[in-house]
Protein backbone atom coordinates (compact mmCIF):
# COMPACT_ATOMS: atom_id res chain seq x y z
CA UNK A 1 0.00 0.00 0.00
CA UNK A 2 0.93 3.71 -0.46
CA UNK A 3 0.24 6.87 1.37
CA UNK A 4 0.56 10.27 0.09
CA UNK A 5 0.38 13.55 2.80
CA UNK A 6 0.78 17.15 1.63
CA UNK A 7 2.89 17.82 4.66
CA UNK A 8 5.04 14.80 6.63
CA UNK A 9 6.95 15.40 9.79
CA UNK A 10 10.21 13.06 8.57
CA UNK A 11 12.99 11.58 10.80
CA UNK A 12 15.24 14.80 8.91
CA UNK A 13 12.63 17.10 9.41
CA UNK A 14 9.17 18.61 7.38
CA UNK A 15 9.02 17.54 3.80
CA UNK A 16 6.41 18.11 1.17
CA UNK A 17 4.33 15.60 -1.17
CA UNK A 18 5.69 12.87 0.32
CA UNK A 19 4.62 9.69 -0.99
CA UNK A 20 5.26 6.77 1.34
CA UNK A 21 5.13 2.68 -0.20
CA UNK A 22 4.68 0.60 3.04
CA UNK A 23 5.63 -3.31 2.96
CA UNK A 24 4.85 -5.79 5.81
CA UNK A 25 4.03 -3.26 8.16
CA UNK A 26 6.96 -1.27 7.49
CA UNK A 27 7.79 2.14 5.73
CA UNK A 28 9.47 0.62 2.45
CA UNK A 29 10.41 3.67 1.00
CA UNK A 30 9.70 7.33 0.88
CA UNK A 31 9.75 9.81 -1.89
CA UNK A 32 9.66 13.44 -1.41
CA UNK A 33 8.21 15.75 -3.56
CA UNK A 34 6.65 13.16 -5.52
CA UNK A 35 3.21 13.46 -7.15
CA UNK A 36 0.65 11.31 -5.99
CA UNK A 37 -0.48 7.83 -7.59
CA UNK A 38 -4.28 6.93 -8.76
CA UNK A 39 -4.46 4.52 -5.77
CA UNK A 40 -2.67 6.43 -2.92
CA UNK A 41 -4.74 6.95 0.50
CA UNK A 42 -3.83 10.69 0.28
CA UNK A 43 -3.63 12.77 3.44
CA UNK A 44 -3.00 16.49 4.47
CA UNK A 45 -0.79 16.47 7.17
CA UNK A 46 1.69 12.96 8.34
CA UNK A 47 3.43 12.63 11.99
CA UNK A 48 4.52 9.52 13.83
CA UNK A 49 2.60 8.22 16.52
CA UNK A 50 3.68 8.20 20.03
CA UNK A 51 4.94 5.90 22.88
CA UNK A 52 2.75 5.26 25.87
CA UNK A 53 5.38 4.10 28.18
CA UNK A 54 3.46 3.38 31.55
CA UNK A 55 -0.12 2.56 32.13
CA UNK A 56 -2.68 0.83 34.34
CA UNK A 57 -5.20 0.42 31.43
CA UNK A 58 -7.93 -1.23 34.26
CA UNK A 59 -7.57 1.57 36.52
CA UNK A 60 -9.63 3.26 33.47
CA UNK A 61 -12.47 2.18 34.89
CA UNK A 62 -12.15 3.92 38.10
CA UNK A 63 -11.57 7.21 36.22
CA UNK A 64 -13.57 9.53 38.26
CA UNK A 65 -14.46 7.42 41.36
CA UNK A 66 -11.85 8.84 43.15
CA UNK A 67 -12.95 12.53 43.09
CA UNK A 68 -14.74 13.06 46.35
CA UNK A 69 -13.12 14.47 49.24
CA UNK A 70 -12.05 12.54 52.36
CA UNK A 71 -12.26 13.36 55.99
CA UNK A 72 -8.37 14.26 56.07
CA UNK A 73 -5.95 15.06 53.51
CA UNK A 74 -6.51 13.56 50.18
CA UNK A 75 -3.14 12.12 48.61
CA UNK A 76 -1.79 9.05 46.35
CA UNK A 77 -2.44 7.33 49.64
CA UNK A 78 -5.88 7.87 49.57
CA UNK A 79 -6.39 7.40 45.96
CA UNK A 80 -4.47 3.66 46.77
CA UNK A 81 -7.41 2.56 48.67
CA UNK A 82 -10.41 3.37 46.41
CA UNK A 83 -8.01 1.16 43.65
CA UNK A 84 -7.90 -1.74 45.68
CA UNK A 85 -11.91 -1.52 46.43
CA UNK A 86 -11.94 -1.05 42.76
CA UNK A 87 -9.77 -4.47 41.72
CA UNK A 88 -11.82 -6.40 43.99
CA UNK A 89 -14.28 -8.00 41.26
CA UNK A 90 -12.28 -7.55 38.34
CA UNK A 91 -11.70 -10.93 36.32
CA UNK A 92 -10.22 -11.32 32.95
CA UNK A 93 -13.31 -10.94 31.25
CA UNK A 94 -13.35 -7.41 32.72
CA UNK A 95 -9.67 -6.50 32.65
CA UNK A 96 -10.48 -7.27 28.54
CA UNK A 97 -12.98 -5.12 28.32
CA UNK A 98 -11.37 -1.87 30.15
CA UNK A 99 -8.09 -2.62 28.36
CA UNK A 100 -9.76 -2.41 24.86
CA UNK A 101 -11.23 0.77 25.61
CA UNK A 102 -8.28 2.08 27.38
CA UNK A 103 -6.25 1.37 23.60
CA UNK A 104 -8.93 2.45 21.65
CA UNK A 105 -8.67 6.08 23.17
CA UNK A 106 -4.89 5.88 23.20
CA UNK A 107 -4.77 5.61 19.48
CA UNK A 108 -7.80 8.00 18.89
CA UNK A 109 -5.06 10.38 20.59
CA UNK A 110 -2.09 9.55 18.82
CA UNK A 111 -0.23 6.90 20.94
CA UNK A 112 0.62 4.10 19.15
CA UNK A 113 2.67 1.84 21.40
CA UNK A 114 1.93 0.99 25.06
CA UNK A 115 3.84 -0.33 27.64
CA UNK A 116 1.40 -1.96 30.17
CA UNK A 117 2.58 -1.81 33.70
CA UNK A 118 0.70 -4.79 34.57
CA UNK A 119 0.48 -6.16 38.24
CA UNK A 120 -3.18 -7.40 39.10
CA UNK A 121 -2.18 -11.07 38.39
CA UNK A 122 -3.53 -13.36 40.80
CA UNK A 123 -7.38 -14.13 41.14
CA UNK A 124 -9.85 -12.27 43.82
CA UNK A 125 -8.95 -14.15 46.61
CA UNK A 126 -5.52 -13.92 46.26
CA UNK A 127 -5.00 -17.31 44.55
CA UNK A 128 -2.97 -18.12 41.35
CA UNK A 129 -5.62 -18.20 38.28
CA UNK A 130 -5.53 -22.17 36.82
CA UNK A 131 -3.62 -20.56 33.96
CA UNK A 132 -0.93 -18.40 36.00
CA UNK A 133 -1.12 -15.45 33.39
CA UNK A 134 -4.94 -15.12 32.54
CA UNK A 135 -4.94 -11.57 32.87
CA UNK A 136 -1.80 -10.74 31.06
CA UNK A 137 -4.07 -12.56 28.50
CA UNK A 138 -6.87 -10.60 28.84
CA UNK A 139 -4.37 -7.72 28.25
CA UNK A 140 -2.73 -9.50 24.96
CA UNK A 141 -5.99 -10.11 23.60
CA UNK A 142 -7.38 -6.24 24.43
CA UNK A 143 -3.72 -5.16 22.19
CA UNK A 144 -4.80 -7.57 19.62
CA UNK A 145 -8.60 -6.40 19.19
CA UNK A 146 -7.50 -3.05 19.03
CA UNK A 147 -4.09 -3.03 17.33
CA UNK A 148 -1.95 -0.96 19.36
CA UNK A 149 1.91 -1.82 19.68
CA UNK A 150 2.02 -3.69 23.23
CA UNK A 151 5.39 -3.90 25.94
CA UNK A 152 4.18 -6.26 28.50
CA UNK A 153 5.89 -5.16 31.69
CA UNK A 154 5.11 -7.89 34.25
CA UNK A 155 5.12 -6.79 37.94
CA UNK A 156 6.90 -8.54 40.49
CA UNK A 157 5.56 -7.14 43.98
CA UNK A 158 6.16 -8.90 46.91
CA UNK A 159 6.02 -6.04 50.07
CA UNK A 160 4.08 -3.40 51.29
CA UNK A 161 6.88 -1.25 52.62
CA UNK A 162 10.82 -0.69 52.63
CA UNK A 163 12.69 -3.39 53.84
CA UNK A 164 10.47 -6.55 53.10
CA UNK A 165 7.46 -5.70 55.15
CA UNK A 166 4.78 -8.26 54.66
CA UNK A 167 1.82 -7.49 52.10
CA UNK A 168 -1.58 -6.79 53.29
CA UNK A 169 -4.76 -7.91 52.67
CA UNK A 170 -5.80 -5.49 49.95
CA UNK A 171 -2.72 -6.11 48.09
CA UNK A 172 -3.19 -10.01 47.63
CA UNK A 173 -3.98 -9.68 44.22
CA UNK A 174 -0.55 -8.45 43.35
CA UNK A 175 2.08 -10.79 45.08
CA UNK A 176 4.23 -12.94 43.76
CA UNK A 177 8.15 -14.54 44.59
CA UNK A 178 11.17 -14.97 43.12
CA UNK A 179 9.64 -18.49 41.48
CA UNK A 180 5.99 -17.76 40.73
CA UNK A 181 7.22 -14.67 38.92
CA UNK A 182 9.49 -16.43 36.40
CA UNK A 183 6.80 -18.57 35.98
CA UNK A 184 4.42 -15.51 35.30
CA UNK A 185 7.15 -13.85 32.87
CA UNK A 186 7.19 -17.05 31.23
CA UNK A 187 3.84 -17.52 30.48
CA UNK A 188 3.33 -14.09 29.95
CA UNK A 189 5.69 -14.28 26.85
CA UNK A 190 3.53 -17.02 25.88
CA UNK A 191 0.62 -14.81 25.83
CA UNK A 192 1.60 -12.04 23.88
CA UNK A 193 3.45 -14.31 21.05
CA UNK A 194 1.07 -14.45 18.52
CA UNK A 195 0.99 -10.55 18.56
CA UNK A 196 4.07 -10.10 16.02
CA UNK A 197 6.06 -7.28 17.73
CA UNK A 198 4.83 -7.28 21.42
CA UNK A 199 7.88 -7.38 23.85
CA UNK A 200 7.83 -8.48 26.96
CA UNK A 201 9.99 -6.83 30.27
CA UNK A 202 9.89 -6.77 33.28
CA UNK A 203 8.85 -4.15 36.47
CA UNK A 204 9.74 -4.61 39.62
CA UNK A 205 7.12 -2.78 41.06
CA UNK A 206 9.08 -0.06 43.57
CA UNK A 207 11.38 -0.29 45.95
CA UNK A 208 8.94 -0.40 48.36
CA UNK A 209 7.78 -4.08 47.03
CA UNK A 210 10.92 -5.62 46.40
CA UNK A 211 13.76 -6.31 48.26
CA UNK A 212 17.52 -5.20 47.73
CA UNK A 213 18.22 -8.87 46.11
CA UNK A 214 14.87 -9.19 44.77
CA UNK A 215 15.30 -6.19 42.35
CA UNK A 216 18.52 -7.49 41.29
CA UNK A 217 16.98 -11.51 40.46
CA UNK A 218 14.05 -9.71 38.63
CA UNK A 219 16.54 -7.17 36.79
CA UNK A 220 18.45 -9.95 35.78
CA UNK A 221 15.22 -11.77 34.04
CA UNK A 222 15.04 -8.86 31.97
CA UNK A 223 17.76 -10.93 29.45
CA UNK A 224 17.96 -7.64 27.70
CA UNK A 225 14.66 -5.91 27.25
CA UNK A 226 13.45 -3.35 29.34
CA UNK A 227 13.13 -2.94 33.14
CA UNK A 228 10.61 -0.39 34.50
CA UNK A 229 9.85 0.73 37.97
CA UNK A 230 7.98 3.29 40.08
CA UNK A 231 10.30 6.13 41.71
CA UNK A 232 10.48 8.92 44.24
CA UNK A 233 6.90 9.61 43.24
CA UNK A 234 5.52 10.98 46.44
CA UNK A 235 7.36 12.84 49.51
CA UNK A 236 6.42 9.85 51.87
CA UNK A 237 7.91 7.33 49.85
CA UNK A 238 11.64 9.56 49.58
CA UNK A 239 10.99 9.95 53.94
CA UNK A 240 10.36 6.27 54.19
CA UNK A 241 13.25 5.25 52.06
CA UNK A 242 15.78 7.43 53.87
CA UNK A 243 14.09 6.45 57.31
CA UNK A 244 15.11 2.36 55.82
CA UNK A 245 18.01 2.95 54.17
CA UNK A 246 19.57 6.60 54.60
CA UNK A 247 19.42 7.28 50.81
CA UNK A 248 16.47 9.02 49.01
CA UNK A 249 14.95 6.40 46.39
CA UNK A 250 17.08 7.37 43.35
CA UNK A 251 20.39 7.63 45.54
CA UNK A 252 19.73 4.29 46.23
CA UNK A 253 19.10 2.64 43.07
CA UNK A 254 21.91 4.52 41.75
CA UNK A 255 24.07 3.34 44.46
CA UNK A 256 22.73 -0.33 44.19
CA UNK A 257 21.65 -1.39 40.64
CA UNK A 258 23.19 -1.54 37.47
CA UNK A 259 20.93 1.25 35.84
CA UNK A 260 21.29 1.80 32.27
CA UNK A 261 19.68 2.60 28.65
CA UNK A 262 17.61 -0.41 29.48
CA UNK A 263 15.85 1.03 32.10
CA UNK A 264 12.69 3.54 32.79
CA UNK A 265 12.40 5.08 36.29
CA UNK A 266 8.44 6.14 36.53
CA UNK A 267 7.82 9.51 37.93
CA UNK A 268 11.21 10.29 39.70
CA UNK A 269 8.88 13.22 40.42
CA UNK A 270 11.20 14.08 43.52
CA UNK A 271 14.83 14.04 43.34
CA UNK A 272 17.83 16.45 44.10
CA UNK A 273 20.41 17.32 41.30
CA UNK A 274 22.54 15.05 41.95
CA UNK A 275 20.26 12.07 41.53
CA UNK A 276 18.57 13.62 37.84
CA UNK A 277 22.56 13.72 36.91
CA UNK A 278 23.25 10.01 37.97
CA UNK A 279 19.47 9.45 35.96
CA UNK A 280 21.16 11.28 32.96
CA UNK A 281 24.51 10.16 32.77
CA UNK A 282 23.40 6.21 33.03
CA UNK A 283 20.83 6.73 29.80
CA UNK A 284 18.20 5.61 31.33
CA UNK A 285 14.39 7.57 30.47
CA UNK A 286 12.51 8.79 33.38
CA UNK A 287 8.97 8.32 32.41
CA UNK A 288 7.14 11.16 32.88
CA UNK A 289 2.84 10.88 33.36
CA UNK A 290 2.04 14.90 33.84
CA UNK A 291 -1.88 14.41 34.01
CA UNK A 292 -1.99 11.42 36.71
CA UNK A 293 0.84 13.07 38.57
CA UNK A 294 -1.38 16.48 38.30
CA UNK A 295 -4.45 14.18 39.34
CA UNK A 296 -2.66 12.58 41.89
CA UNK A 297 -1.19 15.37 43.38
CA UNK A 298 2.54 14.16 43.30
CA UNK A 299 4.61 17.21 42.32
CA UNK A 300 6.06 18.49 39.46
CA UNK A 301 9.65 16.87 37.88
CA UNK A 302 12.35 19.29 37.28
CA UNK A 303 11.97 18.97 33.32
CA UNK A 304 13.89 22.00 32.34
CA UNK A 305 16.82 21.31 34.04
CA UNK A 306 16.95 17.75 33.29
CA UNK A 307 16.51 18.03 29.58
CA UNK A 308 19.39 21.03 29.74
CA UNK A 309 21.56 18.59 31.27
CA UNK A 310 21.16 15.73 28.25
CA UNK A 311 18.19 13.74 30.11
CA UNK A 312 15.87 11.46 28.32
CA UNK A 313 12.02 11.32 28.76
CA UNK A 314 8.66 9.61 27.63
CA UNK A 315 5.31 10.28 28.94
CA UNK A 316 2.33 7.63 29.76
CA UNK A 317 -1.21 8.02 30.78
CA UNK A 318 -0.25 6.22 34.20
CA UNK A 319 -3.96 5.56 35.83
CA UNK A 320 -5.53 6.92 32.58
CA UNK A 321 -7.91 9.40 34.05
CA UNK A 322 -7.39 11.03 30.64
CA UNK A 323 -5.90 9.61 27.82
CA UNK A 324 -4.23 12.42 25.14
CA UNK A 325 -0.93 12.54 23.86
CA UNK A 326 -0.88 15.61 22.86
CA UNK A 327 -2.05 16.98 26.27
CA UNK A 328 0.50 15.35 28.06
CA UNK A 329 2.92 16.90 26.74
CA UNK A 330 0.81 20.05 26.91
CA UNK A 331 0.82 19.71 30.94
CA UNK A 332 4.56 18.97 30.80
CA UNK A 333 5.39 22.07 29.46
CA UNK A 334 2.60 24.18 31.35
CA UNK A 335 3.97 22.17 35.00
CA UNK A 336 7.25 23.64 34.61
CA UNK A 337 5.91 26.87 33.42
CA UNK A 338 4.22 26.81 36.41
CA UNK A 339 7.18 26.28 38.76
CA UNK A 340 9.28 28.80 37.05
CA UNK A 341 6.91 31.47 36.12
CA UNK A 342 8.44 31.46 32.27
CA UNK A 343 7.43 30.06 28.64
CA UNK A 344 8.57 27.59 26.11
CA UNK A 345 11.11 26.33 29.08
CA UNK A 346 11.57 22.94 27.16
CA UNK A 347 11.74 23.93 23.58
CA UNK A 348 15.70 23.43 23.88
CA UNK A 349 16.78 26.70 22.73
CA UNK A 350 16.19 29.98 20.67
CA UNK A 351 13.78 30.09 17.85
CA UNK A 352 12.71 26.61 18.56
CA UNK A 353 9.39 25.01 18.52
CA UNK A 354 8.02 23.68 22.06
CA UNK A 355 5.48 21.16 20.47
CA UNK A 356 8.07 19.70 18.10
CA UNK A 357 11.20 19.77 20.85
CA UNK A 358 8.69 18.02 23.29
CA UNK A 359 7.65 15.11 20.39
CA UNK A 360 10.69 14.70 19.04
CA UNK A 361 11.93 13.97 22.67
CA UNK A 362 8.97 11.90 23.84
CA UNK A 363 9.26 9.59 21.19
CA UNK A 364 13.02 8.59 21.49
CA UNK A 365 12.67 8.29 24.82
CA UNK A 366 9.81 6.72 25.07
CA UNK A 367 10.59 3.84 22.04
CA UNK A 368 14.10 3.50 24.06
CA UNK A 369 11.91 2.63 27.41
CA UNK A 370 9.31 0.27 24.97
CA UNK A 371 12.83 -1.41 23.61
CA UNK A 372 11.24 -0.06 19.81
CA UNK A 373 13.59 -0.18 17.31
CA UNK A 374 13.75 2.38 14.64
CA UNK A 375 10.67 5.05 15.46
CA UNK A 376 9.25 8.31 13.16
CA UNK A 377 8.88 8.46 9.44
CA UNK A 378 11.55 6.67 8.16
CA UNK A 379 12.77 3.65 6.15
CA UNK A 380 12.56 0.28 7.85
CA UNK A 381 10.58 2.21 10.36
CA UNK A 382 7.25 0.63 11.84
CA UNK A 383 4.31 2.25 9.62
CA UNK A 384 3.05 3.77 13.04
CA UNK A 385 1.48 6.88 11.86
CA UNK A 386 -0.56 9.54 12.71
CA UNK A 387 -2.61 11.78 10.06
CA UNK A 388 -4.23 15.43 11.35
CA UNK A 389 -7.24 16.98 10.28
CA UNK A 390 -5.94 19.98 8.56
CA UNK A 391 -9.36 21.68 7.74
CA UNK A 392 -10.02 22.19 11.91
CA UNK A 393 -9.59 26.26 12.16
CA UNK A 394 -7.03 25.48 14.61
CA UNK A 395 -4.76 24.12 11.36
CA UNK A 396 -5.57 27.18 9.09
CA UNK A 397 -2.56 28.09 7.53
CA UNK A 398 -0.21 26.10 9.50
CA UNK A 399 2.63 24.42 8.50
CA UNK A 400 5.60 22.84 9.67
CA UNK A 401 6.32 22.64 13.68
CA UNK A 402 3.39 25.51 13.74
CA UNK A 403 1.27 22.76 13.09
CA UNK A 404 2.38 20.61 16.27
CA UNK A 405 2.72 23.54 18.21
CA UNK A 406 -1.13 24.18 17.49
CA UNK A 407 -1.69 20.18 18.06
CA UNK A 408 0.02 20.18 21.44
CA UNK A 409 -1.27 23.31 22.63
CA UNK A 410 -4.37 24.07 20.84
CA UNK A 411 -6.97 21.24 20.07
CA UNK A 412 -5.36 18.25 21.35
CA UNK A 413 -6.44 14.63 20.57
CA UNK A 414 -9.71 16.19 18.75
CA UNK A 415 -7.37 16.81 15.48
CA UNK A 416 -6.47 13.30 15.34
CA UNK A 417 -7.77 11.70 11.99
CA UNK A 418 -6.71 8.54 10.97
CA UNK A 419 -3.84 6.10 12.59
CA UNK A 420 -2.21 3.10 11.35
CA UNK A 421 -0.58 0.45 13.24
CA UNK A 422 2.12 -1.09 11.17
CA UNK A 423 0.26 -0.03 8.22
CA UNK A 424 -3.13 -1.36 9.35
CA UNK A 425 -5.63 1.52 9.46
CA UNK A 426 -7.13 0.99 12.78
CA UNK A 427 -8.86 4.86 13.07
CA UNK A 428 -10.70 6.62 10.64
CA UNK A 429 -12.47 10.19 10.79
CA UNK A 430 -11.32 9.99 14.13
CA UNK A 431 -12.65 7.21 15.62
CA UNK A 432 -11.71 3.69 16.11
CA UNK A 433 -12.85 1.26 13.86
CA UNK A 434 -14.19 -1.13 16.42
CA UNK A 435 -15.01 1.57 18.99
CA UNK A 436 -19.02 0.49 19.20
CA UNK A 437 -18.43 -2.90 19.86
CA UNK A 438 -16.25 -2.16 22.46
CA UNK A 439 -17.38 0.75 24.08
CA UNK A 440 -20.50 -1.36 24.39
CA UNK A 441 -19.10 -4.65 26.13
CA UNK A 442 -16.95 -1.45 28.53
CA UNK A 443 -20.23 -0.44 29.62
CA UNK A 444 -21.18 -4.00 30.64
CA UNK A 445 -18.19 -4.66 32.14
CA UNK A 446 -18.20 -1.43 34.77
CA UNK A 447 -22.16 -2.24 35.42
CA UNK A 448 -21.25 -5.60 36.37
CA UNK A 449 -17.95 -4.45 38.76
CA UNK A 450 -19.86 -1.11 40.14
CA UNK A 451 -23.50 -2.24 40.35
Amino acid sequence: MALWCEQAWLAEGWAENVRLTITDGHIGAIEVAAPPQPSDDRHAILIPGLPNLHSHAFQRGMAGLAERAGEGDDSFWTWREVMYRFVDRLDPDGMRAIAALAYVEMLESGFTRVGEFHYLHQSPDGRPYGDVAAMAQAIAAAADETGIGLTLLPVFYAHSGFGGAAPTAAQRRFVSDLDSYAALLDASRAAVAGLGDAIVGVAPHSLRAATASELTAVAAMAAGAPVHIHIAEQMAEVEACQAWSGARPVEWLMANAEVGAGWCLVHATHVTEAEWRAIAQSGAVVGLCPITEANLGDGVFPAREFLAGGGRFGVGSDSNVEIDAAAELRLLEYGQRLAHRGRNLLAGGAGRSTGAALHQAAQAGGGQALGQAGHGIATGAAADLVSLTAADPALAGRRGDAILDSWIFGRGGRLVDCVWRRGVQCVAGGRHVARAAIDARYRDAMQALIA
